[in-house]
């Protein structure tokens, strides 16, 4: 029963991502192509989303669920690091039409072969964790 509130999470997360059309791989070529403002302004609400979100966990001093306190640490800022990795990333999203959210809504959808752009992602990230203390950070 602890499990039960992601697994609601996850699955209002999959309502909003479909009915919203951010998992279409059609949405998000015209995104990259620029020629409809539909995924900017999805990604734009998130964005404005999480700045608020942040701003009331910080200000109230909220907690999670186990009652430790949430502390947000500063990253280093590097241009490299957000340059190449955000290249990459974009570069898998234009490519496979996905980016990670919508890749698991897409496998509930039954579209079987996004499972090819999933295993890739895990590959990846497997990737980064097996060189990462050689990248530049």
């Amino acid at each position: 029963m602890r499990g039960l509130k992601f697994i609601i999470a996850g699955l209002i997360f999959g309502v909003v991502m479909s009915k919203s059309e951010a998992i279409s791989w059609f949405r998000i070529q015209e995104m990259f192509r620029f020629q409809s403002f539909h995924m900017y302004g999805i990604i734009g609400t998130a964005v404005i989303l999480g700045v608020i979100i942040t701003y009331i966990i910080k200000k109230y001093k909220l907690r999670d669920d186990q009652g430790n306190p949430i502390i947000f640490t500063p990253k280093e800022m590097s241009v490299p690091r957000y340059l190449i990795g955000g290249t990459i990333f974009g570069l898998g999203w234009a490519l496979t039409g996905a980016c990670p959210g919508p890749m698991f809504v897409n496998i509930g959808y039954q579209y079987w072969a996004i499972l090819i752009a999933v295993v890739g992602a895990i590959a990846g990230t497997y990737l980064y964790g097996a060189i990462k203390d050689r990248l530049p950070h």
